[in-house]
């Protein structure tokens, strides 16, 4: 299947899009509705894997929901979709709209099939920086799909992003077929509130990244920050500490 049968019609000419997505609110990004082809988004869509069939993330106390990277597998909608972001052709998309030589993780490390349920968040964050596995790796855009249809207001889960975790936020509605292009960088605020989902009902994305190669040892790693909106002094106390704690446990792991 080629690009033309995947993506909607905004892919005819990316070129104009550069300027939108540099001057995005509040940092530079892309909201897309008809992101993918109609038919196409129908089929990604009936592949979607049950909640219960997926693990939970890493998120440790700052997320609760589902994930799974390796989503090719889910069918060939999903393998087409896969092969897609992996293309020549994708890369030059989000080239051309960053104004960088970006190119998609094939691992889809932290990406792939993300799923939350009645209660579940993630709280206000930045990502980590550098690829853990390719140290010349910068990760520079999150590339998301939304697959919720006849999503309600009153439900929350919209993406909530900012500059700063004291700002009130810009929210981005987690709508069917809608793609969000998302710069990622030292103050790009991003998760989504605590949801209240009647039975059934699931906030489904896929998740993919976009990196730029650079020369190792010249940006100081990363890992993501954590900035929650709320849960008390101790979760607090160990989000303003994560950073420390998390390079701790990498030295002593050998990561």
């Amino acid at each position: 299947m080629d690009g033309k049968a995947i993506l909607g019609p905004w892919a005819k000419d990316v070129s104009p899009l550069a300027a939108e997505f540099k001057a995005g609110d509040p940092f530079p990004l892309l909201v897309i509705d008809g992101f993918l082809d109609a038919n196409f988004a129908e089929q990604l869509l009936a592949e979607f894997p049950s909640i219960e069939g997926m693990a939970h993330s890493k998120d440790y106390v700052f997320g609760d929901k589902r994930e799974e990277a390796d989503f090719a597998k889910a069918g060939p909608a999903c393998k087409a979709y896969y092969d897609y972001l992996l293309s020549e052709e994708f890369a030059t998309i989000v080239s051309t709209v960053t104004d960088r030589t970006l190119f998609m993780d094939p691992s889809f490390h932290g990406g792939g099939f993300h799923q939350g349920g009645d209660g579940s968040h993630l709280d206000t964050h930045v990502d980590f920086n550098i690829h853990p596995k390719h140290k010349d790796w910068l990760r520079v855009l999150n590339v998301l799909l939304y697959m919720n249809k006849d999503w309600k207001p009153e439900w929350d889960g919209a993406l909530l992003v900012r500059t700063d975790p004291k700002n009130e936020p810009r929210a981005i509605a987690p709508l069917f077929n809608r793609g969000v292009f998302l710069f990622t960088g030292d103050n790009t605020y991003h998760g989504y509130r605590k949801m209240s989902l009647p039975p059934g009902v699931t906030r489904k994305s896929i998740a993919g990244y976009a990196y730029e190669l650079i020369e190792e040892g010249s940006l100081k790693a990363r890992t993501t920050s954590w900035a929650p909106e709320d849960g008390g002094i101790l979760k607090k106390t160990l989000a303003k500490h994560w950073t420390g704690l998390s390079a701790a446990k990498n030295k002593l792991s050998g990561h």
